[in-house]
């Protein structure tokens, strides 16, 4: 009797122990993100500038900007052609704006992109960059409680076929990246016969559902690769206390 109990103490005291530990990952990841030093990602970032110099990939549109992480990585690893970016949350679109104000080559709009034009109601974050047009599962919640929801918030939506007029953009040379949060497949919606444009699109996948009614990552992989495009590298993103990946990003290149 006493054995089981030290055995059970012993499974509670490490469950306790993956938990503390995938708190401090995901609360170190913030920090990193905050700081634009995510070394975890940098090494994908890099081969993605790799794979945009080797192809004469010379503008980025940069759907979920945040405050401009990804493009800051994106320019740190050697990208020296035109961003466009998208992002719908007045405080980090203000942080957005900054940053761009120092490179002529980078422009923004506060705006989010969808299927098709219009208003949409946005679940806003704790942690901002987990912020979706679409409601956040339990698992999610679980997995990093600062994505919690903290109020609701009107934008404006447009979609990738009218930024790409608007904007002058020549998909043929283009990477759309897009970071969603769970709503990638409303901005392909809106982008249509431009997927079979696009020399690069990269996604933030799902492997399983964070957000409401969401696409998985098989079913995005899935549906790229019918218009052309194949899985080219990838990066993990965040897992769950069990060792479950939850999500990744995943570049796909015109085939």
């Amino acid at each position: 009797m006493r054995a089981r109990s030290e055995a059970s103490t012993h499974m509670s005291y490490n469950g306790r122990v993956g938990a503390a530990r995938e708190h401090v990952k995901l609360a170190l990841r913030r920090a990193l993100l905050t700081a634009d030093l995510d070394l975890g990602r940098t090494p994908f970032v890099r081969r993605v500038a790799q794979t945009l110099a080797s192809r004469g990939i010379d503008t980025v549109v940069d759907v979920g900007a945040n405050v401009g992480q990804y493009a800051a990585m994106v320019r740190a690893a050697g990208f020296a052609g035109r961003i466009v970016s998208l992002e719908p949350l007045p405080d980090a679109f203000g942080r957005l704006s900054r940053r761009m104000r120092s490179d002529d080559d980078w422009t923004g709009h506060r705006v989010a992109a969808g299927a098709q034009p219009g208003r949409a109601t946005i679940h806003v974050s704790a942690n901002s960059y987990s912020s979706s047009l679409l409601p956040l599962t339990d698992l999610h919640l679980a997995a990093d409680p600062a994505s919690r929801t903290v109020r609701e918030l009107e934008v404006e939506v447009v979609t990738i076929t009218g930024l790409v007029e608007q904007e002058g953009i020549d998909p043929a040379r283009a990477l759309l990246k897009v970071d969603t949060q769970g709503f990638e497949a409303a901005v392909l919606d809106g982008a249509d016969d431009l997927l079979d444009a696009f020399a690069a699109i990269q996604l933030e996948l799902s492997w399983a559902e964070l957000y409401t009614g969401q696409a998985t990552g098989a079913d995005l992989t899935e549906r790229l690769e019918r218009r052309g495009l194949d899985p080219w590298t990838w990066d993990a993103g965040i897992s769950g206390a069990d060792g479950r990946l939850l999500q990744s990003d995943t570049l796909f290149v015109r085939r």
